[in-house]
């Protein structure tokens, strides 16, 4: 009778040896399985950083603020470098094509003239004398804003009147190399020094 009771209660109960495997293995399984998952999330939320951050890249090198590009042969400050009041700009410049974020216009010579808006002194000689340090070097600049006025082109032999308002926006951008600006922007100044070149 001893031994009947025995067998059945060795029937009726796993052995300990076989319950701790079979536990080790469902442990190992499921950490395993956790460990599966939490790499595969890692990588695709790390792919989707990447994809985001080449998508803001190739969104800002595809436009462009600057509402005017210039390469300046000379500056004029009226009525005196030491007050100024306006400014005539003379060189090439490239408009910035209101329907497009990122083209410009043919470079054209001739000059800008502006006067400064009122209350607008402090920045307005700030920035012309800016402009007034590449004049003659073969810098390309830019200033003002897309799609907001910039003021006209004049041509070279057009008599010096009726100033636009110049265009605080930006501040002035010095262009000399492809990071600056982009590629595509250092191919508008390349431009304007041709036609700088073109007598």
């Amino acid at each position: 009778m001893k031994e009947l009771g025995r067998r059945r209660q060795d029937r009726g109960s796993p052995s300990p040896v076989k319950k701790q495997a079979s536990c080790g293995l469902s442990r190992q399984a499921a950490t395993s399985g956790r460990k599966g998952r939490f790499h595969v999330k890692t990588r695709t939320i790390g792919l989707a950083i990447l994809g985001a951050s080449l998508m803001l890249t190739v969104a800002l090198q595809a436009s462009d603020a600057i509402g005017i590009y210039t390469v300046i042969e000379k500056v004029v400050l009226e009525p005196s470098d030491a007050t100024p009041e306006r400014i005539q700009i003379w060189g090439a410049f490239a408009l910035a094509d209101s329907s497009s974020p990122s083209s410009y216009a043919p470079a054209q010579r001739g000059y800008v003239y502006y006067t400064c808006p009122q209350g607008q002194d402090s920045i307005c000689r700030k920035e012309w004398a800016d402009l007034k340090s590449v004049a003659g070097k073969g810098i390309g600049v830019g200033f003002g804003r897309r799609r907001s006025p910039t003021g006209r082109v004049r041509k070279t032999d057009e008599k010096v009147s009726s100033p636009d308002p110049y265009p605080i926006q930006m501040g002035v951008v010095r262009v000399e190399k492809a990071s600056d600006r982009g590629a595509e922007t250092l191919e508008v100044i390349d431009g304007l020094k041709q036609a700088l070149k073109q007598r």
